[in-house]
Parts: structure tokens; sequence; C-alpha cells
């Protein structure tokens, strides 16, 4: 055994980081391995000579086992960075405007709530459910690990942008991957879908990728009336960012498009009728503000949905006894991990998904009786936190308002920066929003 002052400063070294990796992953376990360290530096118990001395003889080998060792080393570096540290992403739709453009590039942050170790983690590397040409599944479920995460930074806030795995991504229809399950079953009946589809399920963390700011933490009582959001009946202030739908009528003359364009109204959020002189824009309040001083304007009015009779048909929970739409919504309590809610019929839609999905119970009810794993239950004790999601496009979002809560075992992390952003629909330099780079995410 050689003891001397240097060894003693690398053990403790490399053993305090050793256990703080540890610990932070909660494998304790692993904490065994620190007698390899011990033995590394001091008994040298287990020695490498030979294998070493065995390779010495075939040069070429040698060098073989160098070059793949060292792009092993690189490619299990990035693997780790993108699955605790941060990752990027890219903004596909406009449900976030005016915060996120589509052909945003992010940065998402992993280690600020804490990253999730994988549920799936036979995958290969560097896709998220499909390979890049065959588009056919990239992951085997053969190996599932439960819901863990390490500890994070902090705890999701209010107005925080955060990226979720999508919570009704459980179940695809294989020929229409971008479209949501269970909206078209709703709208064609489950048969309908079944008989004539190849259906495929998926893991928490092998689902579609979302990006919305939550509004609603576990445990709150969330309401929307006439847009404004309330949260334990106070006014949850929007950011400045968020747009709401328009109806701005002219006095006859269409606004050029290069007005649109500094107004930074895209394609995608115009809508002009010739017959009325009329537009629909989705604009965020000061926009609305400055359009009023533009000439040739009559009238900018904020629309809102104040139509209830069949909103059950398009909004969460799907039920005739909740008359809510994306402006008049609620109230609704949030759940929160250990928080117990009396159980009746009338509530069975709002948290039924929850308990026989998300949490994994048996749920049923027989004349007016709820059974939860075969056993009346007059309550119910959530297992885990919840999340309201909504996007900052206000009146052109699917969101928590459409699929309902987002379990804390779907957040991925928290949207931190535009590293790039490309406009698609112009070519040259002009594509680049050079005045969204490296812009940070509020």
């Amino acid at each position: 055994m050689i003891i001397n002052k240097k060894n003693i400063t690398k053990f403790i070294v490399a053993g305090v980081i050793y256990s703080l990796v540890v610990v932070w992953f909660g494998f304790y376990w692993l904490l065994l391995g620190l007698l390899l360290i011990f033995d590394a530096y001091f008994t040298k118990l287990i020695s490498w000579k030979y294998p070493r001395k065995i390779l010495s003889q075939f040069r070429l080998l040698q060098e073989f086992i160098d070059w793949a060792g060292t792009i092993l080393i690189a490619l299990i570096f990035v693997i780790i960075i993108r699955t605790f540290i941060i990752e990027a992403y890219t903004i596909p739709t406009p449900s976030m405007e005016k915060t996120l453009m589509v052909g945003d590039y992010l940065f998402v942050s992993k280690i600020s709530y804490g990253p999730k170790l994988p549920n799936t983690p036979l995958a290969f590397p560097f896709t998220h459910n499909t390979m890049p040409i065959s588009h056919k599944k990239s992951y085997s479920t053969r190996i599932q690990w439960p819901y863990k995460r390490l500890a994070g930074l902090r705890d999701i806030r209010y107005n925080d942008v955060v990226v979720f795995n999508f919570p009704e991504g459980d179940t695809v229809v294989n020929q229409f991957p971008d479209q949501n399950y269970y909206s078209l079953l709703r709208n064609y009946g489950r048969n309908s879908i079944l008989n004539q589809y190849d259906i495929i399920t998926r893991p928490v963390d092998k689902r579609e990728n979302f990006v919305k700011r939550c509004v609603g933490l576990p445990g709150d009582t969330l309401k929307i009336l006439h847009s404004v959001i309330y949260i334990n009946n106070q006014i949850l202030k929007d950011p400045e960012s968020v747009q709401f739908n328009y109806y701005v009528r002219t006095n006859g003359e269409q606004i050029g498009t290069d007005k649109l364009e500094n107004f930074e109204i895209t394609t995608t959020d115009r809508l002009y009728n010739p017959d009325h002189e009329s537009y629909v824009f989705a604009l965020t309040r000061k926009q609305a503000e400055n359009i009023k001083d533009l000439s040739g304007i009559s009238t900018v009015t904020k629309l809102e949905n104040t139509n209830r009779q069949l909103s059950y048909l398009s909004y969460f929970p799907y039920d005739p006894n909740f008359l809510w739409n994306e402006d008049n919504f609620g109230p609704l309590i949030i759940p929160k991990k250990g928080m117990t809610i009396a159980l009746t019929p009338r509530l069975l839609p709002l948290y039924k998904r929850i308990i026989l999905v998300y949490e994994q119970n048996k749920v049923e009810q027989r004349d007016n009786i709820i059974y939860i794993n075969n056993s009346p239950a007059s309550s119910y004790t959530f297992k885990m936190n919840y999340y309201f999601m909504m996007g900052d496009n206000r009146h052109n979002s699917a969101d928590s308002r459409i699929w309902g809560f987002v379990p804390e075992d779907h957040i991925v992390g928290k949207a931190i920066l535009i590293w790039l952003s490309i406009d698609k629909t112009k070519s040259s330099f002009k594509k680049f929003r050079w005045n969204r780079m490296f812009k940070r995410i509020s």
C-alpha cells in the first residue's frame, strides 16, 4: 500500500465528487464504488498491467481501441449533458406566439426542475421516438424504469415556460402521428378508428414534447373569466407577449403587407374578410393599442367565446355538466400530491384520467357508486403533483383547456434561451430573425 499526501488529496477529491453524484441519483448502493477508488490510489489489488501488456503486442488493435474509447467517452458525455443538463428543441406550431415563434430553436434546462431518469433507457442515441429515415420506433420497452426525478435548482413557478411530454400522447394512430388520438375518438367514434388504423402506445418519456406556460400549480383553484386567469381568486398577470384574437374593421382599405410585417403579425395570425372589410388578428395588448392609431382603422375589438351550449364537446373534461370554453373555464382544483378530494359522480370526469391512466388504478362507476380497484370509494388521495399549462397564443392553442392536467412525471425542463430563429417563409438572409437570437425566454 502506497500512502502519500498527493494520493490522499486525489482520493478525497475523487471520493467526494463520486459520492455527491451517487447521492444526487439516489442509488446509494453505488457507494461501494468508493472501494474501487480507494484501490486505485492505495491498495492496487486490481492490476491492469497484464491486459495492457497483451494489447501492446497488437498495435493496430490498440489504436482502434484508443479511438473507439475516445469516441465512446465523447458520446457518453454528450448523452449525459442532453439527459441531465440541457437539450435543444425546436418550435413547430404557433401556440406560444409571441413568446416563441415557429422556427425558434431553444435550449431547455433539465437541471432547473431536476432531470428525470429515462423511463425507457434502451433507445437509439439522439432520437426521441422514431428513427430519422425509416420513422420506425427508435426505442425498446423491454426495460422500463419507474419515475424518478433528481434534485433540481427550484420548483416550477407561475408563468414559467415549461417543456413536457404530451399527456394524451400515450396512444397514437400510426397513420396520423401528429393528431390527438383521443380527439379522433371523440370526432369519429372508437370503432371507426380502431377498425381502420394501427394503434401504438408510448411510454411517458417517448411521448411528443410540448411547450406551454404554467398558469396553475398543485393545490391551486383555477378559473378563467372573460379570458382573465384567476388563481385562488387572485388575478394572474399575463406576460406582455400573450396574445388574443381581435376583430379589426377598416374603412374599406386593406392594411399593407409591410405594415403587418412591421407589427410582426405572421401569415398564420391574420384572416381577411373582404365582404366586411375586416380582419381577425392575433395580437398582444400593446399591438392592439398601436393598430388603433393606423389610418383607416375604425374599430379594434377583442374577441371572446361566450357560447357554452355545446362547448363540452371541445373542452376538458368533455362532460355536459361542465360547459367551459377557452375564455370562460373552471373553477377547478389542480391536484397536489397527498391532497384528498371527495369523489362524486359529478366530479369524476375531472379526475378520472388521473386516477385511471397517470396513477394506474382501475376505475368504474356502477349505480352512482364509484369503485377504485374494485372497492367503493367516496374520496381519492393523489400520488403526484399536477400542473395547468396554457399557450401564449390564447385563442389558438391546444393546452390544458383541451386535454387537462400535466402530471409531474411528464415535466422535461424549463425553456431558457432562443439560440436560433428562422422564418421559413422567407429566403436568403431575410429568413434569419436576428433580433431573436440568443434571446432569454421569460
